[in-house]
C-alpha cells in the first residue's frame, strides 16, 4: 500500500500547491525524490511526532492541507492528544495517516502494534475514518480525504497487500461494498485482513457454503443503513477487524443491532481483550493470533 499512498499523494501535491506531506524520517527513496521536486511541500519533523501534528493543524489554519504520515501505532498513540486537541476540537482540515494497521509490524512485537487504533480514535468527534483493504481501495480514500473539508484519519498495511478490485468502482464515504455474495450469513470485515477472509471465503464455498463479505471501509460515519439491512436479512453475521474486538468494527456493529433491535446473532473476530503475541513474519503473527485463513474458517464454521 506505501507504493500506492506515494504515487497518489505525489500527484495531488503537483497538482495542489497547499498540500504539505508532513513526514517523520520515514527515509524513503519517494520521499527524498519528491522533496527534491517539491522542496516547498514537504516537511520532515524527525522522530517528534507530537510537534508534527501540533504543526499540522497550524498549517491547516492557513489554508494548507498537511498530509501527516507516520507509524501507525505513533501517531494513534503518541500523538492522541494532539489530533483531539489541536486537531478535532478545531475541527482542522489535517489528514492523519497511519502506516502499518493492524499486526502489520510483525516483527516488533505489540508496541508497534495498532491494534487499539479504532477504539480511541473513533470517539473523537468530527473525525472520518477510512479503513481501505486495498492499494486501489487507498487511493481512493486518500482521494476522498483531500475532498473532505475536516480532520481524517486513514489506517492502512503495509504488507505488499493483494488487490481485490478487478475494475474500478464507486467509492463513496460511508457507503459499505459487497465483495461476495452469499444466502448463509454476512461477514463485515474492514482493511487488508479482508485477503484472509476471500481465503477462507474459498474454502467454505468449496463446502457449498455461502456468505455474503461486505467491505467496511468507512469506520466513521458507518452506514448503518447497510447494516441494518444486512443484519435484518441474516440470522448470524460476523465482524472480522484486525483489531481488538473491544471498541472496534464489531462493537459498532453491535451497536447498530441493539439500537435497532434487530434479531440476529452477531460473532466478533478479532483480538479478543489482548495484546497479540509472538514475533515473526505478518503470517506468521496472524496465524498466531487467530487471525489466518484457517482460523477464520474454523470459527465461522463452528457458529454456522
Amino acid at each position: 500500500m506505501q507504493k500506492a499512498y506515494i504515487k497518489t499523494i505525489y500527484n495531488l501535491m503537483k497538482q495542489d500547491k497547499n498540500v504539505i506531506l508532513c513526514l517523520s524520517d520515514s527515509g524513503t527513496d519517494y520521499d527524498e525524490m519528491i522533496a527534491r521536486e517539491l522542496p516547498s511541500q514537504v516537511i520532515n519533523f524527525g522522530i517528534s511526532e507530537n510537534n508534527k501534528v501540533a504543526a499540522s493543524a497550524g498549517l491547516a489554519s492557513q489554508g494548507k492541507i498537511p498530509f501527516v504520515y507516520t507509524t501507525n501505532a505513533f501517531l494513534a498513540y503518541r500523538s492522541y492528544e494532539f489530533i483531539r486537541d489541536d486537531i478535532c476540537l478545531q475541527n482542522r482540515n489535517v489528514k492523519l495517516v497511519g502506516m502499518g494497521s493492524g499486526l502489520s509490524w510483525s516483527t516488533l512485537g505489540p508496541t508497534h502494534h495498532a491494534t487499539e487504533d479504532i477504539a480511541v480514535l473513533k470517539a473523537l468527534p468530527n473525525l472520518t475514518i477510512l479503513s481501505p483493504a486495498s492499494p486501489f481501495e487507498l487511493e481512493k480514500s486518500i482521494l476522498a480525504a483531500y475532498q473532505i473539508d475536516g480532520p481524517v484519519y486513514i489506517r492502512m498495511g503495509m504488507s505488499n497487500e493483494k488487490e481485490i478490485y478487478e475494475d474500478d468502482y464507486s467509492f463513496i464515504v460511508s457507503k459499505n461494498i459487497k465483495i461476495t455474495d452469499g444466502d448463509m450469513g454476512t461477514v463485515f470485515v474492514t482493511g487488508s485482513i479482508i485477503n484472509e477472509l476471500l481465503d477462507t471465503i474459498e474454502m467454505l464455498n468449496k463446502e457449498g457454503i455461502s456468505l455474503r463479505v461486505i467491505n467496511v471501509h468507512t469506520l466513521k460515519p458507518l452506514d448503518e443503513g447497510n447494516i441494518i439491512e444486512e443484519c435484518k436479512n441474516s440470522k448470524i453475521v460476523f465482524s472480522l477487524e484486525e483489531h481488538n474486538i473491544i471498541g472496534g468494527l464489531g462493537s459498532s456493529i453491535a451497536d447498530v443491532i441493539a439500537t435497532n433491535s434487530i434479531d440476529t446473532k452477531l460473532i466478533k473476530i478479532g483480538l479478543n481483550d489482548t495484546f497479540a503475541t509472538g514475533y515473526g513474519t505478518y503470517s506468521e503473527i496472524k496465524r498466531l493470533n487467530g487471525l489466518d485463513k484457517d482460523s477464520i474458517y474454523k470459527i465461522i464454521k463452528d457458529n454456522l
